[in-house]
């Protein structure tokens, strides 16, 4: 058992989940939250991105479980569906010793009769976005009468999306004795007037500022013709293993896309356009090192947890403080050492100011290194195969892994991340070896079956 896990009151096979996820010692957050939230009582806590927040709220929520009551015990609020993913996923994680248990994510823009099915059975945990969970209510699919614990995450994400209202009226649905647990990067006036509506008598956390990251920051300013030649300027100088870009716009956010992969970067865009499918293509080859440059808004690189993500672009600085801290929290996480950069044009020195007034520090500003020449681009080391078939076709990582490295003849270095989703797999190849990995499992299949296989990008 994880000593320091058990030590917060945690039962039996949740610190031996801790243990087997290698988790060794809990972050501050997880130290201040787990010990109040195990007793019931509300919390309010700061923590950024990459804390161990889900942990946070997570380990106490599933405690307070009753596998066997077939009624909906807990409901986690999410900005996004990314976020709502990735949530549900590290709670199936902790939950890998709690025989029985169902976590479900409800989320927009995927089609409502699966999740309609899905809730035939009552989920203990359902992990969610606002609208959707507000639209499977008015079906009558979904009882929140029953539920012990309500948790917000990303609180001031999802008042900055205007969840103000669909918050509000979920909270409504639930018992009056359900526990609050609201988590937020910022303690905006907003935050503490929501707060103040949901939570009794609260525990607040201010977890964030113990546990700050290791980030180098600085600003480059250059004229607003001259963006896209210092984004490429910079990839090209720090030539980061992956680089996670921010615009303020769609439109800029394609445009950048465009200029990037036109010069020859491993690069892609997320935006609010992308079908679900499409996005977790682009996530799923940007996690994998198929992708070394991910172009994004803010909205829709909210949940986007990439482990080791070394650097943070804005292309375009954040218009706002909360924007800012949001951004550079993706990078410099878990102890690592991040590096963050924003480009900064004449035109946008308020809001450069405005954050410098939030930090309390002014920026390091830094010349661009290299001269006015052809940045070099930067290609990825993978590509990534997607094979139509998932965990309901009964396919396992091991499964695929075997082929590559059996029939296919592929040295095991030449497979990189293997991501299953319910209806097919993506794996990454390194680039030498995909025409071979491609053509072989066409040929040969897995497992005797024979399954589509094309390459992304």
């Amino acid at each position: 058992m994880t000593t320091a896990f058990a030590a917060l009151g945690l039962p039996e096979p949740l610190a031996r989940a801790c243990e087997s996820l290698g988790f060794a010692t809990p972050t501050p957050v997880q130290q201040q939250a787990i010990g109040p939230a195990l007793t019931g009582r509300d919390l309010l806590a700061q923590a950024r991105t990459g804390s161990g927040k889900t942990l946070a709220f997570g380990l106490p929520l599933l405690a307070r479980i009753e596998p066997a009551a077939l009624r909906t015990q807990a409901l986690v609020l999410c900005p996004t569906r990314e976020l709502a993913d990735q949530v549900a996923k590290d709670l199936r994680a902790a939950a890998r010793f709690l025989p029985n248990l169902k976590i479900v994510t409800l989320c927009g823009g995927i089609p409502l009769r699966p999740q309609l099915a899905s809730l035939e059975v009552a989920p203990d945990v359902v992990v969610g976005t606002p609208g959707r969970i507000l639209e499977l209510i008015a079906e009558n699919a979904l009882s929140l009468e029953q539920v012990g614990t309500f948790v917000l995450d990303e609180a001031d994400r999802m008042l900055d999306m205007g969840f103000v209202a669909d918050i509000q009226t979920v909270a409504k649905r639930l018992p009056k004795t359900a526990q609050c647990l609201m988590f937020s990067a910022t303690f905006s006036e907003d935050i503490r007037a929501i707060a103040a509506s949901l939570l009794r008598d609260p525990l607040e956390i201010a977890a964030a500022l113990e546990d700050a990251p290791k980030i180098d920051e600085w600003v480059h300013v250059v004229e607003t013709g001259q963006r896209h030649w210092a984004v490429m300027q910079v990839l090209a100088d720090k030539a980061p293993e992956a680089a996670l870009v921010f615009c303020n716009t769609r439109k800029e956010t394609a445009a950048l896309t465009e200029a990037l992969q036109r010069e020859g970067f491993a690069a892609d865009a997320l935006h609010g356009d992308l079908e679900q499918r499409e996005r977790e293509e682009v996530l799923a080859r940007f996690a994998n090192g198929s992708l070394r440059v991910l172009v994004a808004t803010d909205v829709a690189a909210r949940g986007i947890d990439i482990a080791g993500l070394p650097m943070v672009l804005s292309a375009e600085i954040a218009s706002d403080a909360d924007q800012h801290v949001h951004r550079i929290g993706r990078t410099g996480r878990a102890g690592e050492t991040g590096l963050a950069v924003s480009i900064v044009t004449p035109s946008e020195a308020h809001w450069r100011r405005s954050i410098e007034a939030a930090r309390g520090a002014p920026f390091q500003e830094r010349g661009l290194r290299l001269a006015q020449q052809r940045a070099k681009p930067l290609p990825a080391a993978f590509r990534t195969l997607q094979i139509d078939a998932g965990r309901q076709d009964k396919l396992r990582p091991g499964d695929v892994m075997g082929a590559l490295t059996g029939a296919a003849g592929l040295p095991a270095e030449a497979v990189g991340k293997i991501s299953l989703y319910p209806t097919r797999c993506y794996v990454a190849i390194a680039r030498a070896h995909a025409e071979k990995a491609l053509a072989k499992l066409r040929e040969l299949g897995i497992k005797g079956r024979k399954l589509r296989v094309k390459p992304l990008g």
